[in-house]
């Protein structure tokens, strides 16, 4: 976007401390944006001493605030600890208790960066907010609709992360990386002199040390251990466990039970407390359904669609028919079955690389 069309309209960019907020913030001040930087202190007290390099760490807030003193523009930290504690930590605890996989990213997406973070826009009299996301946006052909679209560079591509957000929250986000691969970030980092222009991204979950949600969950004290069975499909017990929550769809490692063969977690059962285990074969599954689903391009789907269908982050995507239900959900058949379909996990709708919409995997019926 060139200067002219900027027109010094006001944006805020939400400041994670790493290289790519960083690389989007500088790219708006060149294309001509008055740009405002934003971390959202997301930690609870208890939690400053976790990992330096976590988004929501006190490291993050020094390297974002460092960015926007040699960018020179306005820096602040809001605290929204209370609403990342109820709307994304409760919700991953809740989803684990419930014998689902939550998708925090997805919840913080929707809820503190393009809710919270709008919210603060309004109130600092900002039009946009921008994040360091890998993905497009885009008007439909006849204007009424935002569009998102996968990232140029596939490898980075975060589309997934952002199905659920709504019109009023794509029409006024802004995603600078969106064309760009990460060598590019990086280079446009170095190039303003950024201290964050090296610095390494962390895979993990921002609020989980060492990647470890059931130590989190356990020492959070947001779910107690509780004795239960491990069973086999034919409902025999192989063994016991300490909590469905400790457990995730197509787990081989940590069961505790000998076999002559490998098993794998097929399905967590939160009200009979049950973990059920299986051979490898029990994982495969053509069939599922999902709820609450967000649809981008229209506010009415049509009655069936052929898609490519992500079931997690790193997936390629399949093949799929998915039929819309009432209630918001809809049906989804794949057109080849996929290994450990996980009931929490979004499972997402591409067109080519056109975000259709989304949905969360609901349990076996």
């Amino acid at each position: 976007m060139a200067m002219s069309d900027a027109r010094k309209t006001r944006v805020v960019v939400g400041m994670s401390g790493g290289v790519d907020s960083s690389a989007a913030a500088a790219l708006l001040l060149d294309q001509g944006y008055e740009v405002v930087g934003i971390t959202l202190k997301l930690w609870p007290q208890d939690c400053v001493s976790r990992a330096e390099d976590k988004c929501c760490g006190p490291q993050a807030v020094m390297d974002a605030r460092a960015v926007c003193h040699k960018l020179g523009i306005p820096y602040y930290l809001i605290d929204e600890a209370n609403a990342f504690q109820k709307q994304v930590i409760a919700y991953f605890a809740e989803e684990y208790k419930a014998g689902r996989t939550p998708n925090p990213c997805v919840m913080c997406n929707e809820k503190l960066k393009f809710g919270a973070l709008l919210d603060r826009a309004r109130q600092l009299g900002a039009e946009r907010v921008a994040t360091g996301h890998f993905a497009r946006l885009e008007k439909s052909p006849d204007g009424r609709r935002t569009l998102l679209r996968q990232g140029r560079d596939a490898r980075k591509d975060q589309s997934y992360f952002l199905f659920s957000l709504r019109q009023n929250q794509l029409e006024r986000a802004l995603f600078p990386l969106g064309e760009m691969t990460k060598q590019d970030t990086r280079e446009v980092a170095r190039e303003c002199q950024l201290k964050t222009a090296d610095k390494e991204e962390s895979m993990e979950i921002c609020f989980v040390p060492d990647n470890d949600y059931g130590k989190f969950l356990s020492d959070a004290k947001l779910v107690q251990r509780h004795r239960g069975d491990i069973v086999d499909l034919r409902g025999q017990v192989l063994g016991q466990h300490d909590g469905v929550e400790f457990f995730t769809i197509g787990q081989r490692k940590g069961l505790g039970i000998s076999s002559p063969k490998p098993l794998y977690v097929i399905e967590l059962d939160a009200a009979s407390n049950r973990v059920v285990v299986g051979d490898d074969s029990a994982l495969e599954r053509d069939q599922f359904e999902v709820e609450r689903c967000n649809w981008i391009p229209f506010d009415e789907p049509p009655a069936e669609m052929r898609v490519s269908a992500k079931i997690r982050y790193h997936h390629p995507g399949t093949e799929a028919t998915v039929r819309p239900l009432t209630g918001g959900g809809a049906s989804v058949t794949l057109h080849e079955p996929q290994r450990a379909i996980t009931p929490g996990q979004a499972c997402v709708f591409y067109e080519g690389d056109l975000v259709v919409g989304g949905g969360w995997i609901t349990a076996h019926k």
